[in-house]
C-alpha cells in the first residue's frame, strides 16, 4: 500500500491509501468512468465493465477512495506492462492521485522495467492534460498509432 503525504496534508491528515481494486468497487469505478468518458473514444461500456472484472480478479487494477467512493483508478497489464485506463475524479485532481497511482503500480515490477501507456497525440487538444502529466512523470515519446480510427501516441516510462 502507497500513502500520499501530498493528498494527506490536504485532508488533514486523514491519510489516502491506493490499494488494489475488488469487486464491490465496480459499480463507484463505472461512475468515475462516465465523468470521464469523452477522453477515452470508442469505449464501449458493457465490454469494458467485463474487461475490468477480468482485471480486478487478476490482481490488475489499482484504486484511491475516498469515503468509500473510487475518486482514482488505474487498470494495467502485468503482460504486456501497460497502463490501460487511468482516471482522476474531476474534483480530486491536482492532489498526487494520478502520481500515487503511477508510483504504485511502478512498484508492482522490477527495475528496469519499460512501461507504456497510449495517449492522444501532441497536436490534440483532448489530450493536453494527460500528455502534460506523463511527461512530468518522466514518460518520453513513443511510436505513433491509431487506435479505435483514433490518431493517438505511445509513450515509454522505464522503471528505477
Amino acid at each position: 500500500m502507497c500513502y500520499y503525504k501530498s493528498i494527506k496534508t490536504i485532508l488533514g491528515g486523514g491519510g489516502v491509501v491506493a490499494e488494489f481494486a475488488g469487486m464491490q468497487d465496480v459499480v463507484s469505478w463505472m461512475h468515475l468512468l462516465e465523468l470521464v468518458e469523452e477522453h477515452f473514444p470508442g469505449l464501449e461500456k458493457e465490454e469494458y465493465q467485463n474487461g475490468l472484472k477480468t482485471s480486478i480478479l487478476q490482481k490488475e487494477a489499482l484504486v484511491v477512495k475516498m469515503g468509500g467512493i473510487v475518486v482514482g483508478a488505474l487498470a494495467f497489464s502485468r503482460n504486456e506492462k501497460e497502463l490501460l485506463f487511468l482516471a482522476v475524479h474531476p474534483n480530486y485532481r491536482k492532489m498526487g492521485i494520478t502520481q500515487g497511482l503511477i508510483q504504485k503500480v511502478c512498484s508492482l515490477f522490477e527495475k528496469g522495467t519499460q512501461l507504456s501507456v497510449i495517449t492522444y497525440r501532441e497536436e490534440d487538444p483532448l489530450g493536453l492534460a494527460a500528455r502534460k502529466l506523463y511527461l512530468s512523470l518522466g514518460f518520453e515519446y513513443g511510436e505513433l498509432l491509431t487506435v479505435f480510427n483514433y490518431p493517438c501516441q505511445k509513450l515509454i516510462y522505464t522503471i528505477k
